[in-house]
């Protein structure tokens, strides 16, 4: 039955974005956004188009049969036959010039994957400087190093590493010169190792946790080693100001990787659970037990399926929480490990941010709110050649809030050139499982490293349309993104609309019916000297909004200043802001409990100063605030973040408040959140960690314990304990907090690989 299903999905998701009449619904109903579509893919073809380059440096894998211990000591005997890089070249702040930081990276490779070996020195190891060793930690302010790999050659997609002198591992995917999504997490493994000279280390990577040609024996590859005390990065590739490592335009080439061996392509990775939950209405606590998993069996060396059944969410870290003075929803981020793999695929439309999300996950198994089961889902992921496929369908079982639902989604990419990429994205089905909802777009990209000599500069167009239990009006969209990103200006313009009627109920579109005009620029000088010779960079910003509705008249408009931001030599950042506003409420707005600001028009200038220390301190610092008019009265806004971390990266401690005090005719208010996080590592496989959180509309202290223990990369137990206290109305009966529900989960996954 569930065979048929995931069957089912891919066959129904092509024929959403192939179907003749599908195509009629996004093109003939709005025939006016599908040339202006074709007009821009007309000028994008235009554009002259760079061939790829021959990387100009090139480091060779050495074959080896001898089995590596990672301990991060590089003692082995392998490591001296190893393909050797000598060493890199400083990037930021001084392009070229020398440091007293040697790096030497060492390259082995043997038929079940590639190892690499990096020999950090620094005149100084005991300033070397670590904040955490917890998988996906934030390492800004670390020293850390970081290498891509291009392992399809087509110079736009591919994966990242980092990890930092504590051992600590990040990944992700790479989907543009500027896009990395660091949801990805691979199977990989990774030790590090303090000498009297510095730092070691040594990294492996299976074959099966990469998608690449098979064969081929060239893959882009750039390396990147930050020295966090001196905000120093140093690169091995490209060392202008305007390369970023994730522009894999830039990267240099790693040969001898056609060894590499993908085995049968089969990836199964069962898990087992335990719940027991008791809340305020159930005097005992119920248990219960079930199973599940995943299976991956790669269709090809560069395209893979997946099917996950009966799945289980227990270890997915909570969402943060966030106040809301706007009346528009919150966007909360993806968290959960299935809908992250291969997330990228899905990512459609340049310069859409979270304004219009044509495919948002967190729609499938969530609803209002509430947990909807995910009785089985498929995905087809990858490349083939020059086209990027991503297939996902979903069947989510009833609820109290909805019934059952097949959900599915498409997205189709490919390269007309080392410059233009065009794609669609379909989607069908609605989760309330009621309604009738598909979605139809297309979108177009073209982009250069290579502008002037070595600038950035990429132009997107997309349009999209939906279908079926909508609103009345137009359903349709279009935008367009002129961008240019680089070190001393970074410029962008975009102007976008979307329909009154335009409903993806698989996405997340907070404004519709409205047109956006968005730009800015930021001018970014490095002082050579003189009175600011303090000052690492300055960075004089203006960006403004003006958000119509399809009438013209305008709702809002935003501007902002920064008429001083500075980031100083030492790494702390400073800011002042000027931001003038306007908002046209065509209803009344309650922006609080009993405070409801009444219809009209309201202009109102707001203020901020910000001021942050280095990150590579133990203890880090940060102060916002936000004063001045606002609607009918005044707001302050107090964010406030402390945090500490020990010097081995083992403790680490963080508390963030914001404050909110509001005086208005219509009433006063105060909202407040505080959140803390406590995170203690063992070692990098073995982390605890704690999150509170309390906000005043809620009244609701909740807890989240999360311990975590990596058995092997892709094994891994989890313990996790979630608690909500509840506050009583009284802002004095702190002490009678009362348990509303408790849950405890203990989850073992283990994946096996043929």
């Amino acid at each position: 039955m569930q065979g048929d299903f995931i069957l089912l999905t891919f066959v129904r998701t092509l024929q959403v974005i192939s179907t003749a009449a599908s195509f009629r619904l996004a093109i003939q109903s709005s025939c006016i956004t599908g040339i202006r579509f074709l007009f821009a893919c007309l000028m994008f073809s235009l554009l002259p188009n760079s061939a790829l380059a021959t990387p100009e440096i090139t480091v060779t894998a050495h074959q080896t049969t001898q089995n590596i211990s990672l301990d991060g000591r590089l003692d082995e005997t392998a490591w001296k036959q190893a393909g050797r890089i000598n060493d890199l070249t400083q990037q930021n702040p001084n392009p070229g010039q020398p440091t007293p930081y040697r790096t030497e990276i060492l390259f082995l490779v043997d038929q079940g994957g590639i190892t690499l070996g990096f020999i950090c020195n620094d005149p100084q190891p005991d300033a070397i400087s670590v904040h955490t060793m917890a998988r996906d930690g934030n390492l800004d302010g670390d020293d850390s190093i970081a290498f891509v790999l291009d392992t399809f050659g087509d110079r736009r997609r591919g994966y990242y590493f980092q990890i930092n002198a504590a051992g600590a591992r990040v990944d992700g995917l790479i989907t543009g010169p500027e896009d990395v999504s660091l949801d990805w997490d691979g199977i990989w493994d990774a030790a590090t190792a303090h000498t009297a000279r510095g730092w070691t280390a040594e990294i492996h990577i299976p074959a099966q946790t990469l998608r690449f040609p098979t064969g081929v024996n060239g893959w882009g590859l750039n390396l990147e080693r930050v020295v966090a005390r001196d905000r120093l990065t140093l690169r091995w590739a490209d060392s202008s100001r305007n390369a970023m490592l994730s522009d894999l335009r830039r990267a240099g080439g790693l040969t001898g990787v056609s060894i590499l061996k993908q085995g049968l392509g089969i990836s199964i990775s069962p898990y087992g659970i335990v719940h027991a939950d008791k809340d305020e209405n159930t005097p005992d606590r119920t248990t219960t037990g079930d199973f599940g998993g995943d299976a991956t069996w790669n269709l090809t060396s560069e395209l893979s399926a997946v099917v996950t059944f009966n799945t289980d969410f227990a270890e997915t870290e909570v969402d943060a929480r966030q106040i809301n003075l706007t009346r528009f929803p919150l966007f909360f981020p993806e968290k959960r490990a299935f809908f992250l793999e291969g997330s990228d695929q899905f990512d459609f439309g340049s310069g859409l941010g979270r304004d219009f999300v044509p495919f948002f996950s967190r729609r499938i198994g969530l609803y209002d709110g509430e947990q909807v089961p995910l009785d089985v889902g498929g995905k087809i992921l990858g490349r083939s050649g020059r086209w990027g496929i991503g297939l996902l369908g979903a069947r989510t079982g009833s609820s109290e809030v909805t019934n059952e639902a097949n959900l599915y989604v498409g997205r189709i990419t490919y390269d007309v050139n080392s410059n233009l990429t065009v794609g669609t994205i379909a989607t069908d089905g609605d989760p309330d499982g009621i309604s009738d909802n598909s979605l139809l777009g297309f979108d177009a990209i073209w982009q250069t490293s290579t502008l002037g000599g070595d600038k950035n500069f990429s132009v997107g167009s997309w349009v999209a349309d939906s279908k079926g239990d909508v609103p009345d009006g137009r359903s349709d969209g279009w935008g367009l993104k002129i961008d240019y990103p680089n070190d001393l200006w970074d410029v962008a313009l975009i102007y976008r609309e979307l329909g009154d009627g335009l409903d993806p109920a698989l996405g997340f579109l907070p404004r519709p019916g409205t047109q956006w005009f968005k730009g800015g620029v930021s001018y970014q000088p490095r002082p050579s000297g003189g009175m600011f010779d303090w000052v690492r960079q300055f960075f004089f910003e203006l960006y403004s909004r003006v958000v119509k509705d399809l009438d013209g008249k305008t709702q809002s408009w935003r501007i902002f200043t920064a008429p001083f931001n500075a980031e100083t030599e030492s790494g702390e950042h400073i800011e002042a802001n000027y931001v003038p506003q306007y908002e046209w409420l065509s209803e009344p707005f309650e922006i609080s409990d009993g405070v409801i600001i009444p219809s009209g028009d309201f202009r109102f200038d707001r203020f901020r100063i910000e001021v942050e220390t280095s990150q590579h301190r133990a203890v880090v610092i940060s102060s916002s605030v936000w004063f001045g008019e606002f609607y009918t009265g005044t707001l302050t806004q107090w964010e406030t973040e402390i945090g500490f971390a020990s010097g081995d990266g083992r403790l680490q401690l963080s508390l963030a408040a914001e404050n909110d005090f509001a005086e208005l005719p219509e009433g006063s208010f105060i909202q407040r959140l505080y959140q803390l996080r406590v995170e203690y590592a063992f070692n990098p496989k073995l982390i605890l960690s704690t999150d509170t959180q309390y906000d005043s509309e809620s009244r609701d202290v909740g807890v989240n314990a999360r311990f975590r223990w990596t058995i092997q990369p892709g094994n891994d137990l989890y313990i996790v304990w979630s608690s909500a206290l509840k506050r009583p109305w009284s802002p004095d009966d702190w002490g009678l907090l009362h348990n509303t529900e408790d849950h405890l989960a203990v989850k073992l996954q283990w994946t096996l690989r043929y």
